[in-house]
């Protein structure tokens, strides 16, 4: 439970410094960002907890394959302007397009 709890405060620490940066310096926080920084905390938690080199090197795999589609949530964000989208609205266009690429990365996942 500890370990949980420990986890979760380094996870929330990481998530509050670089939104409170990015009201500082937009640019720094948006390089921070775009690390993988979860990849990086969850990659280390689950290896830490569960022990298992085989099963931490399948789930980075599997992050490595869903990268390029996680980006799909931007896409609505670089029209904004054109399209005379708001947040919202972006938002939630990508959310439904992280949603297609979740199903295409299951697809892709079963055949590698």
């Amino acid at each position: 439970m500890l370990v949980t709890v420990g986890k979760t405060i380094v996870a929330a620490i990481l998530i509050s410094f670089v939104s409170w940066l990015s009201g500082k310096r937009v640019g720094l926080a948006g390089f921070l960002t775009a690390l993988p920084l979860t990849t990086l905390l969850a990659l280390a938690f689950s290896h830490l907890e569960w022990a298992d080199a085989k099963q931490s090197v399948e789930y980075a795999k599997s992050v490595f394959l869903a990268v390029p589609f996680s980006l799909l949530f931007f896409v609505p964000f670089l029209f904004a302007e054109k399209l005379n989208l708001g947040f919202w609205t972006c938002y939630s266009i990508g959310i439904g397009l992280l949603g297609i690429g979740y199903f295409t990365h299951s697809f892709l996942g079963k055949l590698l």
